[in-house]
């Protein structure tokens, strides 16, 4: 395996999206890591709203990329608008 392969168990799927609802929050959900505790109302939650962004993170960095996340969604829930391009730039060394 090359150092630039990532086993499919190694990476996490995952999406920014925009609730739905009245709030029209910005939430992050991790649908790799989900349980089947939360799977259907995570996904239903997701489906219910508008994508923004979604990808696959790699699973040596997924912590880091983690952190960008919680911090993009910060400014996006503080009325930012960050384009699609700023998203995918400040993520792509943890994209795979």
């Amino acid at each position: 395996m090359s150092t630039n392969a990532i086993r499919a168990a190694d990476k996490v799927m995952f999406e920014i999206y925009r609730e739905g609802h009245y709030n029209r929050t910005h939430r992050v959900v991790y649908y790799t890591e989900l349980n089947d505790h939360n799977r259907e109302n995570e996904f239903n939650r997701a489906l219910a709203g508008d994508n923004v962004f979604d990808g696959f993170l790699a699973g040596p960095t997924k912590e880091r990329a983690k952190e960008i996340i919680k911090d993009l969604l910060t400014r996006l829930n503080d009325g930012e608008d960050i384009p699609v391009a700023e998203i995918r730039a400040a993520l792509a060394e943890h994209l795979v």
